[in-house]
């Protein structure tokens, strides 16, 4: 069962997030963010799956989003600049499980939409993040741009890069591109036919959940 939890940010904005424990405190953490528009809820049942294979985590409410400072609908009202300050809310949300015990090289993040960019932007800023999962990521969404990001990547950066397929071109594109530009030596790529955007191609392929949670326990485990 997942607890809510409140954060607050570097720049003073109040984050609310379900957090997933795990048996042990320092055990392998995984930061959730959500698609545009959408809240934490999205990641729900990957989450409880993730949390049934031993892994902690937390999803959390971007700020203007859901129960988070400014939601449910002031990301409506946000300017390109205001959406980039979402990084600070990943980085407090990593903040939470260091402050656990949790080494940074037991964190790891998966997003969806913007929420994959953010966490690609993480992942290049930190390179003791070993692994990252990107569903349906944009070369550019809101000034957050993901080309420069992915080739700072170091060998040993994971990512599972994933696309909706043909009724999602853009993100199609986008996951081809940056799967060719990661030097990651562990880099996976899927691509469906028609199965949505974001945390939406969970529910068109239930299958995609296991085989993510697979990879990471690979890395984790």
């Amino acid at each position: 069962m997942s607890k809510p939890i409140k954060l607050k940010t570097s720049d003073g904005i109040e984050i609310s997030g379900d957090f997933w424990p795990a048996g042990t405190q320092n055990a392998p953490a995984g930061i959730l963010l959500h698609m545009m528009p959408a809240t934490k809820e999205s990641w729900k049942d990957f989450a409880r799956k993730l949390n049934q294979e031993g892994f902690q985590c937390l999803a959390i409410d971007l700020r203007g989003h859901g129960e988070s400072e400014n939601g449910p609908d002031g990301f409506r009202e946000f300017t390109e600049e205001e959406h980039q300050q979402s990084i600070k809310d990943a980085e407090t949300a990593t903040e939470f499980f260091v402050s656990k015990g949790v080494p940074m090289e037991k964190i790891f993040l998966a997003g969806a939409s913007i929420g994959a960019n953010l966490c690609l932007q993480f992942q290049s800023m930190h390179p003791e993040i070993r692994a990252s999962i990107l569903l349906s990521p944009g070369l550019n969404y809101k000034g957050i741009e993901t080309e420069a990001m992915v080739k700072k990547l170091k060998d040993n950066q994971s990512l599972f890069l994933i696309a909706g397929g043909g009724n999602d071109e853009y993100s199609t594109e986008t996951v081809n591109k940056l799967y060719n530009l990661a030097q990651s030596l562990n880099k996976e790529l899927k691509i469906f036919e028609n199965a949505g955007h974001g945390t939406s191609i969970f529910y068109e392929e239930p299958s995609l959940i296991d085989e993510v949670i697979n990879w990471l326990k690979k890395i984790y485990f």
